[in-house]
């Protein structure tokens, strides 16, 4: 009995105090689709700053593409400006001089992650993003579902998470902004009024254009990172990161603005 007891009191513990979690953050301020670094730190700064944020990854394990350092040697380089930004996280950096800093990509990407929850934003993991929710022409939130039942084609309805701002913070695919451009038709802000798409490789440029080309593409809707890339047709850049961390912090400062009451 006493056996029996405890496996249903850890069992049950488990399932209220998940479903009281996501019953919570079913309408929230900021939803962050994505927890690489730039939705990370995006979503650190604007629940520090009082807002309610979630984010919603589809990976068993967040962290976007830090973990993998580059071609699986686990360290990454990030630029002066960006090493402050680790450093609020406290994560380490060696200074390598000539405005470079290398760091360790497992300390990273937890210390990131670590950074976002202590700062209040809640994560979903194992969670993917079916569709958005639009409202008049403006992007009003998302629409959630297991990743695991879309990877076997489950068909099973999904669960909708109201926001106030919504970001992609998807990566190279851009999957937000495709769903917004491509099934509801709409126009953002961009060369075509689309999604332009990712040229090849430029790591100087990439870094530069990866925080230009963060912005609100339409009402309710922003692309940080390598999703914002994408959209506007900028360089990808590989391992090196300080302009994942910069976009986050500026579509986290863009959001606050335009949020304020």
């Amino acid at each position: 009995m006493h056996k029996q007891l405890m496996e249903t009191t850890i069992s049950g513990a488990i399932v209220r105090s998940f479903t009281a979690k996501l019953e919570r953050n079913l309408a929230v301020d900021v939803a962050v689709i994505g927890a690489g670094p730039s939705g990370l730190v995006a979503a650190h700064d604007l629940a520090r700053a009082g807002f309610r944020v979630a984010i919603f990854e589809s990976k068993l394990a967040p962290g976007g593409g830090t973990w993998g350092g580059g071609m699986m040697m686990n360290e990454v380089v990030v630029q002066d400006d960006a090493a402050a930004i680790l450093h609020e996280f406290g994560i380490t950096t060696v200074e390598l001089g000539n405005g470079y800093h290398t760091l360790d990509s497992v300390e990273m990407a937890s210390g990131l992650i670590f950074g976002a929850r202590r700062a209040g934003a809640v994560i979903f993991n194992a969670m993917c993003a079916e569709d958005v929710v639009i409202h008049d022409g403006v992007v009003s939130g998302v629409v959630i579902n297991w990743n695991p039942i879309r990877r076997l084609e489950m068909h099973v309805d999904p669960l909708v998470v109201v926001s106030r701002a919504l970001v992609d913070g998807t990566g190279h695919p851009s999957e937000i902004v495709a769903k917004v451009v491509n099934k509801a038709g709409m126009r953002i802000d961009s060369p075509t009024g689309g999604i332009v798409g990712e040229k090849p490789m430029w790591m100087a440029d990439g870094e530069r254009t990866t925080v230009e080309n963060t912005k609100r593409l339409c009402p309710g809707l922003y692309a940080s990172g390598m999703a914002a890339n994408n959209v506007q047709g900028g360089f990808r850049m590989g391992p090196i990161f300080g302009g994942m961390l910069k976009s986050g912090r500026k579509v986290a400062r863009l959001i606050a603005e335009d949020l304020a009451p």
